[in-house]
């Protein structure tokens, strides 16, 4: 039986596979105000014209910049995908789009599930315990407070914070703080979960239990993104990778095959810096 383009993105589905999401034509702008030079021009000089810069100089500047760029593709039920791209590529924007939290230029995004998105950055409050950000994001994934109750043990565990759960998360160690956040948003196994660098504050043992969280989820049926600057994990936890360049997708596919392509680019754009330094 044929592969069959059932999503509208132009992409052929394969026979037996579950889109979980299709992604067509994103497109995601921001607006940067203000700019360098002020609105009367080069000729306001001395100390009035200083002060009229300092009062003028944003009147009337704005630049859209595009962050991500007609990107399309299919995950399926069951992927575990990496995202990979140098900094500013536009690989956080894409899945915080892809979630819903951003809004978007053009294109559509369908989800066949719930989607969690955890990432270093992830907004619990640093004032609060530990025990009461457990409740807070545990209800923000919608689970009830009894669900969370029944999670509470296990989240701690995982997390490997021990009585720090008692204390205010700011006297945490970003590495606990992260520990914390990915227990809870892979306490449930979400139908699609976007992890962003989050497993890179890790410790060894930390990074294997990640693994092995992640494994489960995708053998539940689960989607798994993981944006990381790391090809070790990529390559280690991902079957497939897809790299964003400039808010372009360069490459889509096997993990091996995208994460040669992606080292090799980065290898020549450094030796090309060596010799003009």
């Amino acid at each position: 039986m044929a592969a069959t383009d059932v999503t509208g993105t132009g992409v052929p589905v394969p026979p037996g596979r579950v889109p979980s999401i299709v992604v067509r034509d994103l497109r995601v702008t921001y607006k940067a105000y203000g700019g360098k030079r002020n609105a009367l021009g080069d000729e306001a000089e001395g100390r009035l014209g200083r002060a009229l810069d300092r009062v003028t100089r944003h009147v009337g500047t704005v630049t859209e910049v595009p962050a991500v760029r007609g990107v399309s593709f299919v995950a399926y039920e069951g992927e575990s995908i990496g995202v990979i791209g140098r900094n500013g590529s536009g690989k956080s924007t894409l899945l915080r789009a892809i979630a819903g939290l951003i809004p978007t230029a053009g294109g559509e995004v369908w989800a066949g599930g719930d989607i969690a998105l955890m990432g270093v950055n992830a907004a619990l409050s640093s004032a609060l315990s530990g025990e009461r950000n457990i409740m807070l994001g545990g209800l923000a994934k919608g689970l009830s407070r009894k669900q969370v109750n029944e999670l509470h043990d296990w989240i701690v565990d995982f997390a490997g914070i021990g009585d720090f759960v008692h204390l205010p998360m700011r006297t945490y160690s970003s590495g606990m703080a992260a520990r914390l956040r990915f227990a809870i948003s892979a306490s449930t196994a979400p139908d699609i979960l976007i992890i962003d660098e989050a497993l890179s504050t890790g410790d060894v043992e930390f990074r294997a239990k990640s693994a092995a969280r992640v494994e489960e989820i995708r053998q539940q049926a689960g989607t798994v993104f993981l944006v990381s600057h790391s090809t070790a994990t990529v390559r280690k936890m991902c079957d497939r990778a897809i790299w964003i360049d400039r808010g372009l997708l360069r490459m889509d596919g096997p993990t091996d095959e995208v994460c040669d392509s992606y080292e090799r680019v980065m290898r020549a754009i450094r030796r090309k810096k060596r010799l003009r330094g």
